[in-house]
């Protein structure tokens, strides 16, 4: 589990649900030591790519266009 290469490609919702399970087993307190610092530094990889997705997805809500009376009509580029 030291290898945490493939974090960086998950979606949202597929880390969150891995977090959540590394966040189960280290409440449970089963795990050995080693493992639950394995399991533990996964855990910190997951929690930083979630972060790092919320704060893409608050950025393109942030840009969002909205019309006179207020229904959005677009989306303005990122970089704008």
């Amino acid at each position: 589990m030291a290898d945490n290469d493939d974090v960086k490609t998950m979606s949202f919702e597929a880390a969150l649900a891995q977090l959540e399970e590394i966040v189960g087993k280290l409440e449970s307190g089963r795990a050995p030591l080693a493992e639950s610092i394995a399991i533990y530094e996964r855990g910190e990889a997951l929690k930083a790519h979630c972060e790092a997705l919320l704060r893409t997805a608050e950025a393109r809500i942030e840009k969002i266009t909205l019309s006179r009376d207020g229904k959005p009509t677009g989306t303005e580029p990122l970089d704008a």
